[in-house]
């Protein structure tokens, strides 16, 4: 097998309560290589980013990681003491989150949460970690470096609080990046040069992005391939123009029908019915069986595992009679 530079085997995070353990992300597994873009998309509460919560080791308690594995480069990171996650974090992998302001200090100006960033985790002196800091404001397209450098954080706009998390994500040249919905809250041009800026990073540095969203126009234009999530499992994974274009498991189909067509004249377009399930009432068999419109006996009572279709993985007993179950690691 060839090796990944991240692997999520089988990962699987609850939350204990009073009434009993729910399972949030059950069975999760997938692969990213240097310099690609995977991109998680899927419903709020499908588990998104509480995968790439579970990767960098920021699960809020008493959520926690119950089964599966997480490795870096071949190396195991899921199990490790806080000390030592804490120095991959912010080194190895970087993470950009949906609102900048959680993610900045407001009592600090940029420059000093940016040098004080790269001095935790490089040897530069002060002089060459702010130096470098003035060079990544303009990497990410800060106008004005060398000054904007000693503004705060409320004296940027949304767009450029957000062009300032993603410096800070890659002051120590990570080698992957979580960006949890980077461009959720911006307006569309701005959306479209944070994604260029992403591309950009992945082309010249080689950094790899898990790209969590719910935007499957941010994940056509930016990903090379897209897991689509339901209630905290992958229902399909695989190349993304061939799970836009050519959909196998009924839930992505009723997403992908959901979009409107520019030049297609459709009156009318694809509901999918119901809604996602909470944590405490996911259903036997396979999560989705209740919308299903293709729906049979065996999906009420057998959960499917990710099966290999002519294009992608979906997790569907539709595609069992094609070919044996595949792991994504393995085949994607």
């Amino acid at each position: 097998m060839p090796n990944h530079l991240l692997e999520v085997d089988r990962l699987k995070v609850v939350f204990p309560t009073r009434r009993g353990t729910l399972v949030a992300v059950d069975d999760v597994s997938f692969h990213i290589d240097q310099g690609e873009v995977l991109g998680v998309v899927g419903e709020s509460g499908a588990g998104k980013s509480l995968t790439g919560a579970a990767i960098i080791g920021l699960l809020e308690p008493p959520g926690r990681i119950a089964g599966g594995e997480i490795r870096l480069d071949g190396r195991r990171i899921d199990n490790l003491p806080y000390s030592q996650l804490r120095r991959i974090r912010g080194k190895e992998i970087g993470a950009v989150f949906q609102d900048p302001l959680t993610s900045l200090n407001p009592l600090y100006t940029i420059g000093k949460q940016l040098t004080e960033t790269i001095e935790t985790h490089t040897d530069m002196t002060p002089t060459k970690a702010r130096e470098r800091a003035v060079q990544l404001l303009k990497d990410v397209g800060i106008p004005a470096a060398e000054k904007r450098i000693e503004s705060y954080p409320h004296q940027f706009s949304g767009g450029m609080r957000q062009r300032v998390v993603i410096a800070l994500a890659l002051c120590a040249n990570p080698r992957i990046v979580i960006a949890d919905e980077p461009t959720t809250a911006l307006d569309v041009s701005i959306q479209a040069q944070i994604i260029a800026l992403l591309k950009r990073l992945c082309q010249e540095h080689g950094t790899a992005v898990m790209l969590v969203t719910h935007d499957m126009g941010v994940i056509a234009e930016t990903a090379d391939r897209v897991a689509v999530m339901y209630a905290g499992r992958v229902a399909e994974i695989g190349p993304v123009r061939d799970v836009i274009k050519h959909p196998k498991h009924p839930y992505t189909i009723g997403l992908m029908g959901a979009i409107p067509a520019i030049g297609h004249g459709t009156e009318r377009l694809t509901q999918i019915e119901g809604a996602m399930p909470r944590l405490t009432d996911i259903p036997r068999g396979c999560a989705f069986n209740p919308r299903c419109p293709k729906v049979f006996d065996r999906c009420r009572s057998e959960r499917p595992d990710l099966l290999a279709t002519e294009t992608s993985l979906a997790s569907c007993w539709l595609y069992d009679d094609q070919r044996a179950p595949a792991r994504e690691a393995a085949h994607v």
